[in-house]
C-alpha cells in the first residue's frame, strides 16, 4: 500500500506475471484475476530490493506470525517493500459533507476545498515485486484528512507539510487474498478481493475493477504524459482496527508525469467531454457516486516504475 503526497501545484527488469501478456505493439497488459491461493512459504525475492531507497529502512520481523488460515501462518518482515511499481493516480474534487459522512472517527476531518468540496484520490498500483509476497494489483481509494487538528485552512494542507495531515482509505480492492488478510489483520484496511485489470496501452494507463458478480463498476484512465516531477515523500495513512485509530507510515520515490487543472479550485461542477472516471450500476459504484465526484480530474500522476514501502502502525 502506497500513500499519496502533496498536490503538485507543481534498474530492475520487469518479470512477466502469469496473467501478463504483450499486445501486438509490445505493451504489457496485466490482467489480474483474484489470487485466492495461500502459499505456506514466503516468496524468496530479497534480491529485487537492492535500490538505495530500500537501504533507508531496516527490516524487522512482525511481533508474531499471522494466521492466514487454519493451516497457514507466516512471519512477515516490515516495512513491506515494493519495487518497480506502476502507479496511476487521479485526484478529483468531491462534496465535503459526503466525505465527512465516510469518516469512521470523530477526530478525522476531510481537508476542505473551495466551494464546499473535499478531495478524493484513486491510486492504481501494479505491484510487480513485493517483499516475500506474490505480485498483485490494488486500487487505494482515499480522502485527505486532518486528525485532531482543530481549525485548518482550506487547500493548504494538500500543498504544505501539516503535522496532523494524513489519508483515510475508505475502500481498497486488491487481487490477492493473502494481501487482503494482511491488510485487515495488521491495519484494519477495508480490503476486498476483486478482479483488477491494468493496461498501459497507448497514451494512458487504464484500470478496470469488477465486483464480486463480475460486473465492471470502476473504470479510470490516467494519461501517461505530463510535467516531469520527482517525488521522494513520506505520508501517513489512518485506519480503524478493533475500535482503535491507527497511524501508519508510507514512503515512496519515483519520477512522475503530472497534469494539474488548478483552475478547478475556483470552478465548480465542470463537465468533461470524455469522462476519465466511469462508474457502473452496482452497489460498489453507488458508494463512490454518493461522494458527488466531479467529472473533470483536478490532477493526474503517472509513474511507470517507482519504489515504496509501508510499515506497521506506529505505537502511538
Amino acid at each position: 500500500m502506497i500513500g499519496a503526497t502533496h498536490l503538485a501545484l507543481w534498474d530492475q527488469r520487469r518479470p512477466r506475471d502469469v496473467n501478463g501478456v504483450l499486445d501486438s505493439s509490445g505493451t504489457e497488459r496485466l490482467q489480474m484475476k483474484p489470487n485466492t491461493q495461500l502459499d505456506p512459504n514466503l516468496v524468496e525475492n530479497a534480491g529485487l530490493f537492492t535500490d538505495s531507497f530500500f537501504q533507508r529502512f531496516p527490516l524487522r520481523n512482525a511481533p508474531a506470525p499471522l494466521a492466514l488460515s487454519a493451516e497457514v501462518s507466516k512471519t512477515y518482515r516490515f516495512p513491506t517493500f515494493y519495487a518497480d511499481v506502476t502507479c496511476a493516480i487521479a485526484i478529483f474534487l468531491c462534496d465535503h459533507s459526503r466525505a465527512q459522512v465516510m469518516m469512521p472517527h470523530p477526530s478525522m476531518k476531510p481537508v476542505k476545498m473551495p466551494g464546499g468540496r473535499s478531495v478524493v484520490l484513486f491510486s492504481c498500483y501494479e505491484y510487480r515485486n513485493v517483499m516475500n509476497i506474490s505480485p498483485y494489483n490494488e486500487i487505494a481509494m482515499t480522502i485527505p484528512i486532518m486528525v485532531d487538528a482543530g481549525w485548518a485552512p482550506p487547500v493548504l494542507p494538500l500543498v504544505m507539510d501539516f503535522k496532523r495531515k494524513g489519508y483515510y482509505v475508505f475502500s481498497m480492492p486488491v487481487t490477492s487474498l493473502e494481501n487482503q488478510i494482511r491488510g485487515t489483520s495488521f491495519w484494519g484496511l477495508p480490503k476486498i478481493v476483486e478482479e483488477i485489470d491494468i493496461s498501459t496501452e497507448g497514451d494512458s494507463c487504464a484500470t478496470i475493477a469488477k465486483d464480486a458478480g463480475g460486473d465492471v463498476y470502476f473504470e479510470l484512465s490516467v494519461p501517461k504524459a505530463g510535467s516531469a516531477k520527482h517525488f521522494d515523500e513520506t505520508g501517513y495513512l489512518y485506519s480503524m482496527l478493533d475500535g482503535r485509530l491507527l497511524k501508519s507510515r508510507t514512503c515512496f520515490e519515483g519520477d512522475f508525469a503530472v497534469t494539474t487543472r488548478a483552475d478547478l479550485l475556483w470552478k465548480k461542477g465542470q463537465r468533461a467531454d470524455a469522462p476519465v472516471l466511469k462508474l457502473g450500476s452496482s452497489p460498489r459504484a453507488d458508494a463512490l457516486r454518493a461522494l458527488k465526484i466531479e467529472e473533470v480530474a483536478f490532477q493526474f500522476r503517472y509513474s511507470a516504475s517507482m519504489n515504496s514501502c509501508f510499515d506497521l502502525p506506529l505505537d502511538s
